[in-house]
């Protein structure tokens, strides 16, 4: 453990977790952060290392930090190895009143099934010798991700929009569409030709093989970084391994880090051809251009620009397609259609819907859902089901998604009509639809 100098938040020993003012941690950190981000645009880069170690000391952060990674975050049930969990306020205020800064300690290595039938490994958190819970990795991560995030977010590029906050991936479609639309008009009267081939391009291995050079160069060798990269990792067959080069996933900061790590390719992708359109999401990514041999020569000059890095395009999941002939992204299709316009002329328009892989795939897990629950009332499997929707309808809403919608309402209707005739096995058809499926006004 490292012993830390806490300030900027409450004074003393921490008694009741409930007595934290939530609302004044929060402006404090947010305050800080925006004080980074402004010394960052600005290029006082002596007032910037000077707040990224007030907001690493501040008392503030780390309070937020505990409260969003043992209740917020989604893992926060989920034990380390050493099987402990922080879940009570008692054990969060111990936790806020007894903090050092850890040492970065091994990942235990596992790997968890791809869609593609490969395996992707995940790091986690090992014990260390000393007393302490692996959440205190996290909470670490959290606190070194709030004082490096807003210094990045000044400086990275308009169009990556993985992992970072105000941008997600509706705005990187956005984008696409911006790129991609087909023919426009615009106040001259003429009619412009969008871009047309596009090249979707994946970076094999990303996690495993990012050069740690180019990150530690980035962040200014931060010692807390270079721990964690430098840390290695655990199998269980192997035992330890060094780790000369990745960074593990799973973690708090490795978002980041993964986006550290490709910052500068749009400016050379622009260096290389100002025509082409690039858009990003951590590390996927595709370029536009109005032909294919630029599209070719550029990925050349990518894959370079990766080599530096120790990275290289994946030549499986990378294409050079026409956009007529459409391609998935971020679960979304894209492809252009010929559609005759107001003037009976037939124009290229872009039309974004639901992939088909990712509407089936929903589709089984709503059934699977449904027949696990055959016991259950049905306001209880409504109440489970209805989060689902919900979620898929607000992901896909913005796009052509009427007949996706029509055809999972049906799929749901198939599989509740399927769970009620169970039910009442020695019940007739009318009876079931009387029951469970019968038309109530809206005053009933």
């Amino acid at each position: 453990m490292i012993a830390t100098t806490l300030e900027n938040g409450p004074e003393g020993q921490l008694t009741k977790w409930g007595d934290i003012n939530w609302r004044r941690a929060r402006k404090i950190v947010k305050n800080l952060r925006g004080r980074i981000f402004r010394a960052q645009k600005l290029g006082n880069y002596k007032e910037l290392l000077r707040l990224q170690k007030l907001i690493k000391r501040s008392r503030s952060n780390l309070l937020l930090s505990i409260r969003q990674i043992t209740q917020v975050n989604a893992g926060k049930q989920t034990a380390g190895v050493d099987k402990e969990i922080i879940e009570t306020p008692q054990q969060r205020v111990k936790l806020a009143n007894s903090w050092e800064r850890p040492k970065a300690k091994p990942a235990r290595r596992v790997y968890i099934p791809k869609a593609n039938g490969k395996k992707r490994p995940l790091g986690i958190p090992l014990r260390s010798n000393r007393p302490r819970r692996p959440v205190r990795d996290r909470v670490a991560q959290a606190i070194v991700k709030n004082a490096l995030e807003p210094q990045w977010e000044a400086r990275f590029e308009a169009n990556s929009y993985g992992f970072r906050p105000g941008r997600n991936c509706h705005d990187a479609i956005a984008q696409y569409f911006t790129r991609l639309c087909g023919d426009y008009k615009i106040k001259t009267g003429k009619w412009v030709k969008r871009d047309k081939w596009v090249l979707d391009a994946d970076i094999k291995g990303f996690f495993d093989n990012i050069d740690h050079k180019s990150i530690q160069s980035a962040t200014r060798d931060d010692s807390q970084v270079s721990e964690w990269l430098k840390a290695g990792f655990v199998e269980s067959e192997k035992g330890y391994s060094p780790t000369e080069k990745g960074t593990p996933q799973g973690g708090v900061i490795s978002p980041l880090l993964a986006n550290i790590g490709l910052h500068g390719l749009e400016t050379h992708i622009n260096k290389c051809n100002p025509k082409v359109g690039v858009i990003r999401y951590a590390y996927d990514f595709i370029v536009t251009a109005k032909d294919k041999e630029s599209l070719e020569k550029l990925k050349i000059q990518i894959n370079q620009w990766l080599s530096e890095r120790g990275l290289e395009i994946s030549e499986e999941k990378t294409r050079i397609i026409h956009i007529n002939g459409g391609f998935d992204f971020l679960g979304f299709n894209l492809r252009q259609y010929r559609v005759k316009g107001d003037d009976g002329v037939l124009r290229d328009k872009l039309i974004i819907k639901p992939q088909k892989s990712k509407i089936l795939e929903f589709c089984k897990k709503v059934g699977a859902t449904i027949d696990s629950m055959k016991m259950k009332t049905p306001e209880q499997v409504a109440r489970r089901i209805e989060p689902l929707l919900r979620g898929f309808a607000n992901y896909y809403g913005g796009v052509c998604s009427k007949e996706t919608f029509n055809y999972i309402n049906y799929r749901v209707w198939w599989y509740l009509w399927r769970w009620a005739k169970r039910r009442h096995p020695n019940k007739t058809k009318k009876w079931v639809k009387e029951k469970y499926f019968r038309l109530r006004s809206p005053t009933a």
